[in-house]
């Protein structure tokens, strides 16, 4: 038996978007509790990359996610699926509108589905994906008295003109496992005794993750279910029903588009479409004509309960007046703005207009300012420019990623302002500015010590474990330099500008993209000739990062002529000759600790490798770096030498794990450590 809680809420659906109903079911999760915060974030998270997945061609209207840890019950399985006949743009705000539903009718459950005419969105916390669901459903149907044999004739002809386009979404391997057909029924009415011929329009339709057997069962069973909705002396003349899996529709006129893509989504769109203009309507449908089965709580409790949620909705919304998204805006910005955002104005007054005292840094993005809130904290502001190759997609990854994470070793988020063209994001105030200004100015790479040097390295390899391993997430940060690791007032590092990073699923480790981005000299080579990244593209990065921390140049002076030397070359080539230390900066002096200097550039060699399988993960990376780690293997050539012939090796350059006193070296600075703290 097929159980469903479907009420119509107040909510404004856009001209075209025909909302059906939704279920929810009892599990919930407490948002104060630390599971339920944590199941919280991930829910909001899944529910965001959904929506920004809407408008793939590439994803026949299906896609899927899921973020989280098993063990902790905080797992979240999302997918939706858009009908099979509607284009991108009508499935784009069809998954929105879905995403933020689902929150407003379902709060704090676990488990939910919504159902619009053109799409349906699912989410829950135990794994929905490729298993053919029957609970809950939804059913609607029109009836008409059809009598005597004209009702058994008609009830043979629906099942097997359903059946058709039911095997034919089912048999679709490839493809969106949805079918459309039209056939012709004969009807007999007591109101009109004379035989009709009529035209009946149907649909079938699965998730494409099914396989063909279950699919098929799935439609099968929704078949079976359809003529046993009627009373008795009628039947449905035309109707639907929807399961989490798959869906059958009926009806006496085209309800569905027959163009390969439908129309874009206007206040002109209807949905179901007008009979042809040869047939005669559809008679309506009764009252009451939509079934809900069974329904499980009175009307009347949830009717109060529905107005309590919407007078809280609009309390909350109202908080902050100028909380002004674009239509395009994703779910987790939206449901992030009362604690995230902050308005023009308030970024006005704290960088005294965005005055050229307040300024900071500057690069093609826009400009950085330094300002301070009414309450007395000082704050980064990160002003983007209308030109700025940061776009609305660029910015969006900033505020989904960064707000989620939390980690001495990474630069973390405040807020955001969005309002008419402005796009500003608003950091922590770093004081000391990026890497770089130390690094390779020949005045302030004096005060980089070998011991903060160090420090440093092992810092920022702390952030990318944390990223890759630790986080609730699994990230790419792709534009790993020594620009975008700011300083604290300790020199400790922390990784910044997460513009370009990409969220993996769980067991997600690389991924595929068309548009190449990043900074000549840290990028991987699958990555700059395949669009190839992994966690293994940020490792490719971080060993460029090392060696010129310890080298103090930079890699792109490497890279004045075609026959000039790159930077990864050059500490090959001093390695392979027993010259490792020679590749130290000079300015560091005789004040360093020789087995640290070794060890380093031979963990940089290790991430630079040409081979993904051959670099270390950055858990190895972190372990490699203690002083009382193993021995490390011997690197090989690096990716990008020009000249290496046969493959050469060099023995092992042994470091002794008994003596790793620095020589005459100041007392260390605060040492960053791995941090898990959860999301604000």
């Amino acid at each position: 038996m097929l159980c469903l809680l479907s009420f119509h809420t107040t909510l404004t659906i856009p001209a075209g978007l025909n909302f059906l109903g939704y279920s929810c079911l009892v599990a919930t999760y407490d948002p104060n509790s630390t599971a339920g915060s944590i199941y919280g974030t991930n829910l909001n998270l899944t529910l965001d990359i959904l929506y920004s997945n809407a408008s793939r061609t590439d994803i026949n209207g299906f896609y899927n996610f899921s973020t989280g840890n098993d063990p902790s019950n905080t797992t979240v399985y999302g997918l939706f699926l858009c009908r099979g006949d509607v284009n991108t743009d009508v499935c784009k705000v069809c998954v929105r509108n879905a995403s933020i539903q689902a929150l407003q009718v379902c709060p704090y459950q676990k488990v939910a589905i919504v159902w619009y005419d053109q799409c349906f969105l699912r989410f829950s916390d135990q794994t929905i994906f490729s298993k053919a669901a029957f609970t809950p459903g939804y059913s609607s149907y029109n009836r008409l008295n059809i009598t005597g044999l004209a009702s058994y004739q008609f009830g043979m002809n629906l099942g097997n003109l359903l059946n058709q386009p039911a095997n034919q979404a089912a048999d679709d391997t490839w493809g969106k496992k949805f079918a459309a057909q039209e056939g012709n029924v004969s009807l007999q009415s007591a109101d009109q005794p004379a035989d009709q011929a009529r035209n009946l329009y149907t649909l079938a339709e699965c998730t494409p993750d099914l396989s063909a057997d279950d699919c098929k069962s799935c439609l099968r069973k929704a078949i079976e279910e359809i003529p046993t909705y009627g009373f008795f002396g009628s039947i449905p003349i035309g109707g639907r029903l929807l399961f989490p899996s798959c869906s059958i529709r009926y009806e006496l006129y085209r309800f569905y588009n027959t163009a390969s893509s439908a129309p874009p989504l206007s206040p002109k769109l209807h949905v179901p479409a007008s009979p042809p203009p040869n047939s005669a309507p559809p008679p309506p449908p009764p009252p009451n004509s939509s079934k809900a089965f069974p329904i499980a709580v009175p009307v009347v409790v949830v009717s109060v309960v529905l107005f309590i949620m919407a007078l809280v909705f609009l309390k909350r919304r109202s908080r902050k007046s100028y909380v002004s998204m674009p239509l395009e805006a994703t779910v987790a910005e939206i449901l992030t703005a009362e604690s995230l955002q902050y308005s023009l104005t308030e970024i006005q007054i704290a960088t005294n207009n965005f005055s050229v005292d307040n300024k900071i840094g500057e690069g093609g993005f826009g400009r950085v300012y330094k300002g301070v809130l009414g309450n007395g904290q000082e704050i980064a502001v990160k002003r983007l420019s209308r030109s700025s190759g940061q776009g609305a997609e660029e910015f969006r990854n900033e505020i989904v990623v960064v707000a989620k994470l939390q980690h001495r070793n990474l630069v973390r988020l405040l807020g955001f302002c969005l309002e008419g063209e402005e796009k500003i994001l608003i950091y922590e105030f770093v004081p000391n500015k990026s890497l770089d200004y130390f690094l390779f100015d020949p005045e302030n790479k004096r005060s980089l010590n070998w011991s903060r040097r160090y420090n440093i390295i092992g810092g920022i390899a702390k952030g990318l474990l944390y990223l890759h391993e630790d986080s609730r997430l699994r990230i790419v940060h792709r534009d790993l330099k020594v620009s975008n690791i700011l300083l604290d007032g300790n020199m400790s590092p922390k990784i910044a500008d997460f513009g370009m990073a990409k969220i993996c699923g769980v067991d997600q480790y690389e991924g595929n993209t068309n548009r190449i981005a990043g900074t000549v000299g840290y990028m991987a080579p699958e990555y700059t000739r395949w669009g190839q990244f992994s966690l293994k593209s940020d490792v490719f990065s971080f060993g460029v990062v090392i060696l010129e921390i310890v080298t103090g140049k930079k890699s792109s002076d490497f890279h004045q002529s075609r026959d000039s030397e790159d930077l990864l070359s050059y500490a090959w080539n001093h390695w392979r000759r027993g010259q490792t230390l020679a590749l130290l900066d000079s300015s560091i002096g005789d004040s360093y600790a020789r087995n640290e200097v070794i060890q380093c550039i031979q963990v940089g060699l290790l991430c630079v490798e040409e081979y993904v399988i051959k670099r270390p993960t950055m858990a190895s990376v972190v372990s490699m770096l203690n002083p009382s780690s193993v021995p490390l293997r011997t690197p090989h050539c690096p990716a990008v030498f020009r000249s290496c012939g046969s493959e050469s090796r060099v023995d092992d350059l042994k470091v002794d794990q008994s003596n790793t006193q620095r020589i005459s070296a100041p007392s260390s600075v605060n040492e960053a450590s791995i941090t898990e703290q959860y999301p604000r």
